[in-house]
């Protein structure tokens, strides 16, 4: 489970990557068709329209992976909580990866789409700030995804590091149970 939310944060930063590109392959060698609707439109019009289009469905798939890494965090904790026998480390650590989610939803990617949103068709020379504060909470939301990715690769270490260290407890175990001890029966 953790090794599908670690992967599918990857996938999601490449995908947003490939949707900007989109534009610049779409841009490069349109279709013909395309071509006529571009020219009504301009250079300038037709690049704002295709970038807008590529923001959208980047804020879309980002909103929606943020909600199935609340689900999957939320029953990857409870899951090592109640059906494992994993260290309160352990448990930090994937409340920490899923307090981390919950802060980007809700505080991080609302402020990332309305900033978004009023500077998708605004001029390159206006709104020098709010583009400064745009890179600033994007950044916080890049930090925060590492932070994220960097617990998840602690974590996941140690809980293959706990196996381990665990497995020869189990044979301890096992080996107390072949060994019983019968003195308290009288013979």
């Amino acid at each position: 489970m953790l090794g599908i939310w670690l992967a599918g944060g990857a996938f999601m930063q490449w995908i947003s990557t490939e949707n900007i590109r989109a534009v610049d392959r779409l841009l490069d060698h349109p279709n013909p068709a395309a071509i006529l609707q571009f020219r009504t439109l301009g250079s300038q019009g037709t690049r704002l329209l295709l970038d807008y289009q590529a923001a959208e469905q980047n804020r879309f798939y980002f909103e929606s992976w943020e909600v199935v890494q609340m689900i999957l965090g939320s029953f990857f904790f409870f899951y090592l909580l109640f059906g494992t026998r994993e260290d309160k480390f352990s448990l930090l650590m994937a409340l920490l990866m899923l307090m981390a989610v919950v802060a980007q939803r809700f505080l991080l990617t609302p402020e990332i789409s309305s900033l978004g949103r009023v500077l998708d068709f605004a001029p390159a020379d206006v709104y020098a700030s709010g583009k400064r504060k745009l890179m600033i909470v994007k950044s916080a939301y890049d930090a925060v995804e590492l932070t994220k990715l960097g617990i998840g690769v602690l974590l996941g270490a140690w809980l293959i590091m706990g196996r381990r260290r665990r497995s020869g407890d189990v044979r301890q175990e096992l080996d107390l149970i072949n060994k019983a001890n019968y003195r308290h029966i009288n013979r």
